[in-house]
């Protein structure tokens, strides 16, 4: 991260810690992608990059500080796998961003040797252990561990215990309304839709009174099971972030397939450092098929509403929220979750429902696809 006008830096690039008398250096790298996939007022002096040249340079500059060299990163999954191909020095990249649960380490080679690259899930669910035995002065074998966390079965540590209530105290009983009873399991989760995602677009739609609704590709917030009850508190869990906004919009049917193609090739563009990580846009009222293999603009095809073909001219009542854009109108609607709060105090029941997700093609036999 480097300032905007002088490219000085913002935060000091790595650490360097003792681990059992070894000293091991922590590299830091920011998602390339800031201030495009959020909005950009949050950080207006900033800017953000993947920049190999800057990161070579830091990595060679620890080399001579340093017995292990970790990057903690916040690039994705593919990314790193390309940046570990291309950069030398490292020895362990624990990377997040994609949410995804890596059971190994991924040993990646480059001209320098072998780094290994490691994701451990999201929302706790899961414990990265890496035990490295560094001998003179430089990596000789790594152990990783993707352990699961049964948060049912760890004793609170009380100070921290106290210190939740304490926070919590002002906003329990909000946070605690029981809005509904859930039928079926809700989740979140895949690269196309959730039942969690479908209950939010459904929530846009009645209360919005739109034919289509987008929900951003979020993968984060738990998982409820068949009769739980609905809180205030699992629904902030799912949508509570800082550009919250609902916007209402008439767009045409071509600026909705421009809207798929746009999203579809920050996924599935084939050199992973033009991916924005994250999954597809969810969508809902609309049906369509994806062709992750084409080229961009090509991935999207056969839009239907209510079954009938979108019409590229004709415009439509879209809904959505978390706009990236700065124009004053896309902050000024009222929070998504007030919106699937309200839609959840009439229903008082949400049957369970499988996510629509779209036809794919191409893919058949691909496990991270289908």
């Amino acid at each position: 991260m480097r300032t905007s006008d002088f490219g000085d830096p913002v935060f000091p690039a790595y650490a360097v810690r003792e681990a059992n008398g070894v000293p091991v250096a922590i590299v830091g790298q920011a998602f390339p992608y800031t201030p495009i996939a959020h909005p950009r007022r949050f950080v207006p002096d900033w800017s953000f990059g993947i920049r190999e040249q800057e990161l070579q340079r830091t990595v060679d500059e620890v080399r001579r500080k340093a017995h292990a060299v970790v990057l903690l990163s916040h690039n994705g999954m593919d990314v790193d796998l390309k940046l570990a191909s291309r950069v030398s020095g490292i020895d362990v990249i624990l990377g997040g961003h994609t949410h995804d649960g890596v059971p190994t380490a991924i040993p990646v080679a480059n001209p320098g040797g072998i780094t290994l690259v490691t994701n451990a899930g999201c929302n706790g669910k899961f414990l990265g252990v890496l035990d490295l035995d560094v001998k003179g002065g430089r990596l000789a074998d790594a152990r990783y561990r993707l352990l699961p966390v049964f948060a049912n079965l760890l004793p609170a540590d009380p100070a921290m215990e106290q210190l939740i209530q304490r926070v919590r105290e002002p906003y329990a009983q909000k946070l605690g309304e029981r809005l509904a009873i859930t039928e079926g399991t809700l989740y979140r989760r895949g690269n196309f839709n959730g039942s969690f995602d479908e209950l939010i677009l459904d929530a846009l739609r009645r209360e919005k009174g739109a034919e289509i609704a987008f929900s951003p590709g979020f993968r984060f917030g738990t998982t409820l099971l068949p009769g739980d009850p609905v809180s205030f508190e699992q629904v902030m869990n799912q949508c509570a972030i800082t550009y919250p906004s609902v916007t209402v919009n008439e767009l045409t049917g071509e600026a909705v397939k421009t809207i798929l193609e746009d999203v579809a090739d920050n996924l599935f563009n084939p050199d992973p450092y033009y991916q924005q990580g994250g999954d597809m846009v969810r969508v809902g009222g609309l049906t369509y098929s994806c062709t992750p293999n084409a080229s961009i603009g090509a991935r999207i095809g056969d839009l239907r509403l209510n079954g009938v073909p979108l019409d590229a001219d004709k415009r439509y009542k879209v809904a959505g929220w978390a706009s990236v854009s700065d124009d004053p109108a896309s902050v000024a609607g009222e929070p998504v979750w007030e919106v699937v709060a309200r839609y959840l105090r009439s229903r008082k029941t949400i049957p369970a429902r499988r996510p629509t997700r779209p036809r794919l093609i191409g893919v058949a036999g691909n496990p991270g696809m289908v």
